[in-house]
């Protein structure tokens, strides 16, 4: 089966089913990989957080893990042959309502944006 895309999820959301995640994106900055595909259609990423509460993009422990996720989010759908476009919450409550979708930048160019 073919990846399909990413799932984001934030940490504080308690129905993943007992699967686990793909990638977890601590606040101290480190991706923490997991040591086997946990969904063959989807890869999972979770953001260390509760987005459902409230987001600060001041905070640089926030910026540094949004910029991670872009980051990730290209090499991943570079190494699994789909869209970077193909970006989904888990659902109508996780990532959280304050997930900061717009500052989400991925930029398929090596350059600064």
């Amino acid at each position: 089966m073919q990846t399909e895309g990413i799932i984001i999820h934030d940490s504080a959301c308690s129905s993943i089913n007992g699967k686990g995640y793909d990638f977890y994106i601590a606040k101290n900055g480190s991706i923490v990989p997991a040591s086997s595909r946990t969904d063959k259609a989807y890869i999972h990423i979770c953001l260390e957080g509760d987005f459902a509460r409230s987001f600060s993009g001041s905070v640089p422990e926030v910026k540094e893990q949004i910029f991670l996720l872009s980051k990730l989010i290209l090499r991943v759908s570079r190494l699994y042959d789909f869209s970077y476009e193909r970006i989904f919450p888990h659902s109508r409550h996780c990532p959280g309502k304050y997930f900061p979708w717009a500052e989400l930048v991925i930029w398929d160019n090596d350059r600064y944006h």
